[in-house]
């Protein structure tokens, strides 16, 4: 039986208003994705209010209610104030956020994701290189997920692909080896060095990403073949894409 008191860590991932006091929270969490309530949170007395900025990690006490749980404590264990405080990097999270949303139910438990997305905001916070901690962010989150893209055997016919490769099919999966680059005639032309830098993110930890210096050409590609993987499975751009885009441009 569930306790009706219960400790979890969390990453504070969206809020809104709710009822005349209250917030609704959005968390990520080893045990899944929750939205949770903070009553009289958004009153200027309220001491939980500075405990549930955005994208901080934080240890939760919760209590279980009859629709919604209850934050009835809640401590900053990690509160990332780069990321929050430099647009680039908090477009990057907001952006995180929202692919961690739409990849996930609720009540799947998942540690693995939750700690992707702790690291992903922690390099967030401290990397010369936001674009490309995204980019790894998502090629693991896909990964986890079920939806790793084929960069290493043809999407069509599962050989070993080599570096001539340079057709990326976001409807057949991944990349596709000389022989079957017309498999998709919308399939996506990728530079070679771009291919290498996608291999690479998918392999490699996120710290390596800091020792990577790329052109804007390749880490434009590595972003929109992404992008456009990332558009066919969930069959829409997310809402943060425009967002991001304009900090992006704007840094």
């Amino acid at each position: 039986m569930r306790d009706r008191v219960y400790r979890t860590e969390a990453l504070i991932l969206r809020r809104s208003d709710f009822g005349e006091a209250d917030r609704l929270v959005l968390i990520a969490t080893p045990g899944g994705k929750q939205r949770v309530v903070a009553k009289g949170a958004r009153k200027t007395t309220s001491k939980l209010a500075g405990h549930i900025e955005l994208f901080t990690r934080a240890s939760l006490l919760l209590a279980v209610g009859r629709n919604l749980d209850i934050i009835t404590q809640s401590q900053i264990v990690a509160s990332y104030p780069t990321l929050r405080r430099e647009l680039p990097r908090l477009s990057s999270a907001y952006y995180a956020a929202e692919l961690y949303d739409r990849f996930t139910e609720e009540g799947d438990e998942s540690r693995p994701i939750f700690e992707l997305l702790e690291a992903t905001y922690a390099a967030l916070d401290r990397t010369i290189n936001p674009d490309l901690v995204l980019r790894a962010y998502e090629l693991r989150l896909l990964h986890l997920t079920g939806y790793r893209p084929h960069l290493h055997h043809c999407a069509t016919c599962q050989e070993l692909l080599t570096e001539q490769a340079d057709r990326f099919s976001p409807q057949l999966g991944g990349v596709l080896c000389e022989q079957h680059r017309g498999a998709d005639r919308a399939s996506l032309a990728m530079s070679g060095a771009t291919f290498r830098l996608l291999r690479y993110l998918q392999s490699q930890p996120l710290d390596a990403i800091e020792a990577l210096r790329l052109s804007p050409a390749v880490r434009g590609e590595a972003e929109h073949l992404l992008r456009a993987y990332v558009r066919q499975l969930l069959e829409r751009d997310l809402k943060s894409v425009a967002f991001l885009e304009d900090a992006m441009r704007a840094d």
